[in-house]
């Protein structure tokens, strides 16, 4: 009789674990590949908050500058890919898409206040979603424009920017700075002139023939090339680093404006938080827009938009996905940590 009265109780005790084992919840895991590789460092933290907060494991691997496609595609073939990851275009969303989890109607989506940065397929599926704003230009160290002689509103069109950058590229021995930072070709810098820089070419089009971008495909006539070409060659003349070895890398533009080297440096405002680490201060720093010799730039502003739209894996666990949308929404809700994002990316 004990012997059975044991036997049982052994049963429903392996009953009882296995009940309670079926009935927690598995919490789940966030993988974020981030696009922005200086937003790295802040971002670790905000996963080490949230992590400290909900026990949930947030981990951030950052793409280096000009590799994200190739990194994503590397990542997608291992057995654990990226729960968020960033699909910022329609040639991506053709590329991706049938990775991505629709969004429509999750709680990160219904916090967005406009549906200007949605991307969607063909089929309207809501494949990512825009999660920072940015602008680019040329950032202007306004301190050294006055050292150099200038008011900081003395630049306002091309003509005036020309007449500044070889002013100071030829006084550059004495004034102790050059006009432009280094103007890179390789991967971690021409980014800014093959995918940023370009636009006052498209966007000037656009403006003469809205109707051209409706077509399909688009017409480009290149109507302002001379104008890119003209912006970009000043760029790269009145620069203290030879045009011969732009193509050649190596060069760290950033380091050369942050230490005082260089008066313009085009780039935007996710450049803010490595400048002010590095002692820049908001008065002595201002940005202008890309001046070509447009007729009526001096109205021009900023480029404003964004690449940096997040996808969610369609193919990642269920409990890995609530996870990823439960950090995402938290990272734009909580206080501390939106603060933190919106200060890394500008």
């Amino acid at each position: 009789m004990k012997k059975l009265f044991a036997i049982l109780l052994a049963v429903l005790m392996v009953i009882s674990l296995v009940a309670c084992g079926g009935g927690a919840e598995e919490k789940g895991s966030v993988y974020w590949l981030n696009f922005k590789p200086e937003s790295d460092e802040v971002l670790k933290e905000i996963a080490a908050m949230y992590t400290e907060e909900t026990g949930v494991e947030v981990q951030i691997v950052t793409a280096a500058s000009g590799t994200y496609n190739e990194t994503l595609t590397a990542e997608m073939d291992k057995s654990n890919p990226p729960t968020i990851f960033v699909v910022g275009n329609t040639a991506a969303v053709d590329q991706w898409g049938e990775y991505c989890l629709d969004l429509t109607g999750t709680d990160i989506a219904n916090e967005l206040n406009t549906d200007a940065y949605m991307l969607k397929d063909a089929d309207g599926k809501l494949c990512s979603i825009g999660y920072c704003y940015e602008c680019y230009g040329i950032i202007v160290n306004t301190a050294l424009l006055e050292q150099a002689g200038y008011a900081k509103d003395y630049i306002t069109n091309f003509e005036t920017l020309k007449t500044v950058a070889e002013d100071v590229h030829a006084r550059a021995a004495e004034l102790g700075f050059d006009a432009f930072t280094s103007s890179g070709m390789d991967d971690s810098s021409s980014w800014r002139f093959t995918g940023h820089l370009i636009n006052l070419e498209y966007y000037y089009e656009s403006v003469d023939a809205p109707d051209a971008w409706k077509t399909c495909p688009a017409e480009i006539k290149g109507t302002y090339m001379d104008n890119y070409k003209a912006l970009y060659d000043l760029m790269v003349t009145n620069s203290a680093t030879n045009r011969a070895d732009l193509a050649n890398g190596g060069f760290d533009a950033a380091a050369e404006f942050k230490e005082g080297k260089a008066m313009f440096y085009a780039n935007g405002n996710w450049e803010w938080s490595g400048l002010s680490e590095a002692g820049m201060k908001a008065e002595d720093l201002t940005m202008i827009p890309y001046y070509c010799g447009v007729e009526g730039e001096e109205k021009a502003g900023l480029n404003c938009g964004t690449e940096n739209y997040w996808a969610v894996n369609a193919n990642a666990s269920e409990a890995d996905q609530k996870a990823t949308l439960e950090f995402m929404k938290w990272l734009v809700t909580d206080a501390e940590a939106s603060e933190k994002a919106v200060g890394t990316f500008g």
